[in-house]
């Protein structure tokens, strides 16, 4: 079957259905959301937590849904986007059959997903009782697992907050959590007992899980008994689709490298969410679904596809920051997240051997949560120059200025903590 719509938004998640519901509002024509699950709302679905605007994760993901159809966008479910077959045609397979859907504009919004044991490469045998955070919490929160049917005592496996609620998951439905192993020595309050800078090299069991091998910071090792783990944290974006249509991907946050417009390297592709570096919480997926809705509309009114721009790199103690382009336009607000835990560290912002930005951030920088900063210093970038380098040094004092009205020492930097 062949067919043709204005929108197409690949993902039924919080960035997907907030663009279709801004599109459909805004009169974009047929805009239609693909969902290869069963039910449209993302991970938020099975967060039984509260947190997602003082509403649970389930009520969080009807709402968006119901939002998205009240502004006249299709959702559908249980279809899959497979590959394309042009640009901006997409080939699917939904219950009824295989289709070729071709649209005005396209918006990928596949999210992100956990690495799974395998490609953390934690040796040992493939015993019943692995977990990863979502298919922990698909089978309490979807249907209704409860301890019997998971394991008596687990092992969670985390540094960061998403260890906390894999705990309390665990605990609701009636685990025992005998420890959460915390690779980091400091990081979030997490439940429970905690091994900090400790983490696991070996799962135990034949069958069923036995225990872990768990090393902890002074080097020694030992066994920790459970039939459960549950590996969290360590997210990578969806982005087989993405890269399979030509789209650029960003070398350090492994999704596409899009502009502040989140536009990518295809004319009228765009991609928002989670897609674009792992796990930022549903309300900055749906802001960004939102901000790729404005840019597709400009794009349906016959907007021009804006110029790659620079590059931006990040460099030291950054571990990565979106957008990944930064072409001639208004201020952008930049994402960015640190490798480690940095107390009022340096950022550095240059273009070759131009000094474009320096201060010092007053804040502590924690792994675990991305740093919002407003790059005042754009309109001093070469739009078609070398890669932008973007640098948090966890110590020293920031360089001399190399030229007239570049900022000075300690001027703040339009940065806050998300």
């Amino acid at each position: 079957m062949n067919r043709t719509v204005d929108v197409l938004v690949v993902g039924g998640g919080p960035a997907g259905l907030a663009a279709a519901a801004r599109l459909a509002a805004a009169g974009a024509g047929r805009v239609e959301v693909l969902e290869r699950e069963t039910a449209a709302g993302g991970v938020p679905r099975h967060c039984g937590r509260s947190g997602f605007g003082g509403h649970s994760g389930p009520v969080y993901a009807r709402r968006a849904v119901r939002s998205a159809l009240r502004a006249g966008a299709a959702v559908r479910t249980g279809v899959g986007a497979t590959g394309w077959a042009g640009p901006l045609t997409l080939e699917v397979t939904a219950p009824t059959g295989p289709e070729r859907i071709t649209a005005r504009a396209v918006v990928l919004a596949t999210g992100a997903r956990e690495r799974p044991r395998s490609a953390r490469l934690v040796p040992g045998t493939r015993p019943a009782g692995v977990f990863s955070t979502g298919e922990l919490q698909q089978s309490v929160e979807l249907f209704g697992w409860r301890g019997e049917r998971i394991g008596r005592r687990a092992v969670v496996v985390g540094s960061d907050p998403v260890a906390g609620h894999a705990a309390r998951t665990l605990l609701r439905a009636g685990v025992d959590v005998a420890a959460i192993v915390a690779e980091r020595v400091r990081g979030p309050r997490l439940p429970g007992p905690v091994l900090r800078g400790a983490r696991v090299v070996e799962l135990v069991g034949r069958g069923r899980l036995t225990g872990v091998l768990v090393r902890g910071a002074d080097g020694r090792t030992g066994l920790l008994r459970c039939d459960t783990v549950v590996f969290t944290g360590d997210w990578l974006p969806d982005h087989e689709l993405a890269r399979s249509g030509g789209v650029l991907l960003d070398p350090a946050t492994r999704g596409p490298s899009v502009d502040p417009g989140l536009h990518s390297s295809v004319p009228g592709v765009f991609a928002a969410g989670n897609l674009l570096r792992g796990v930022e919480p549903a309300a900055v997926a749906a802001a960004e679904g939102r901000s790729a809705a404005t840019a597709v509309l400009a794009r349906l009114a016959g907007a021009p596809w804006p110029e790659p721009g620079a590059p931006l790199r990040p460099e030291c103690a950054l571990h990565w920051l979106t957008p990944g382009r930064l072409p001639p336009g208004p201020v952008p607000t930049l994402l960015l997240r640190p490798t480690t835990r940095l107390v009022r560290p340096v950022l550095t912002v240059r273009q070759g051997g131009r000094l474009l930005h320096e201060d010092r951030v007053p804040a502590v920088l924690e792994p675990h949560r991305s740093l919002r900063h407003t790059a005042a210093w754009a309109d001093r970038v070469d739009p078609a120059g070398r890669p932008v380098t973007v640098r948090l040094s966890p110590s020293g004092s920031p360089d001399s200025p190399d030229s007239p009205g570049s900022p000075g020492r300690g001027r703040p930097s339009g940065a806050s903590l998300r």
